[in-house]
């Protein structure tokens, strides 16, 4: 094979002889090229689409990291807010505390109990056995709010704890005033009779006055002597209109005369409450009511329960 190479301005040339190895070896060479020549085009462009897609991904990257500094940042505010909201509330509670002592501390000394037994000035004791060792909750230290919080909790316990015994207390010395027999049936008035043998009024011989009687003015008020139900409200042979109350220990009383009756069968009655108004029905020289107090169906003298002291 012969090649001739011609210089630029035409007036010399050269010319080559290519044997079958030399033009091989050309042709390997030319082809190295085009490979070389195309691979580093392609590491060129793989470069360039790498950079386009490294620079999405820091876009996006950066968008959503932008959006979750805005939501930390709205977190944060929330968890301000809440916070003071909370920080409110502890104040609101150690106010209210604080007058729950006092109003223990005072429940308890008109209830005249024993001194120290309810103490609302001292915090409550605690304890208890420690974690065993090597517990992963040992390792935690919770905020100091919430010592706070569970410190109130505690004490707000303890002070419901006790108001509970002092109203318990309190509850059944109510009950045992109200149910305790004692006073006088009437508010205004005065006694006109008492109990034991005396002469009869209507015949002149001496009989047997199973009650006291109570004179005063005519339609005013007569009272329970104690907490009871109505188990009798009506006319009886020689009472007249009468209203018989069941109390608690086998008590019962009756009050009898009466012009009318404030209550009638089945009423619960408080001590004090109006049962009836003073009248004269039945036996009787004028408005008076006949007090009768019974003792497991026995009359006994009811002079014991009138003078004794209330509870």
């Amino acid at each position: 094979m012969k090649i001739i190479v011609v210089s630029d301005r035409g007036d010399r040339t050269h010319s080559f002889h290519l044997n079958k190895l030399t033009r091989y070896g050309a042709a390997a060479l030319l082809l190295s090229l085009i490979v070389a020549v195309s691979f580093f085009s392609y590491k060129l462009y793989s470069l360039n689409s790498q950079d386009g897609f490294q620079q999405q991904a820091n876009q996006t990257w950066s968008v959503r990291l932008d959006r979750q500094r805005g939501d930390i940042a709205d977190i944060q505010q929330q968890a301000e807010r809440d916070l003071s909201a909370l920080t409110l509330q502890i104040a609101d509670i150690q106010s209210r505390l604080v007058r729950i002592d006092a109003l223990g501390q005072r429940v308890a000394e008109a209830a005249k109990l024993a001194k120290g037994e309810f103490d609302f000035s001292r915090k409550p004791a605690v304890g208890g056995p420690s974690s065993a060792d090597g517990d992963a909750t040992l390792n935690y230290q919770p905020p100091a709010f919430m010592d706070l919080i569970n410190q109130l909790n505690a004490e707000l316990n303890d002070r419901e704890r006790q108001l509970k015994i002092i109203n318990d207390i309190m509850v059944n010395r109510e009950q045992s005033s109200e149910s305790f027999l004692s006073g006088r049936p009437i508010k205004k008035g005065w006694l006109s009779s008492p109990f034991g043998r005396r002469t009869d009024p209507f015949n002149g011989r001496i009989a047997m006055h199973n009650g006291v009687d109570f004179a005063g003015e005519e339609g005013s008020k007569v009272i329970a002597v104690a907490a009871g139900v109505v188990t009798f409200e009506g006319r009886m042979s020689g009472y007249g209109n009468m209203v018989e109350l069941t109390h608690s220990n086998g008590y019962k009383t009756r009050y009898a005369h009466n012009a009318t009756h404030l209550v009638k069968v089945g009423d619960v009655v408080k001590k004090g409450d109006p049962i009836t108004l003073m009248g004269s029905t039945g036996r009787s020289t004028g408005p008076h009511v006949h007090f009768e107090v019974l003792r497991n169906d026995v009359k006994v003298d009811p002079s014991r329960y009138i003078y004794r002291a209330s509870r």
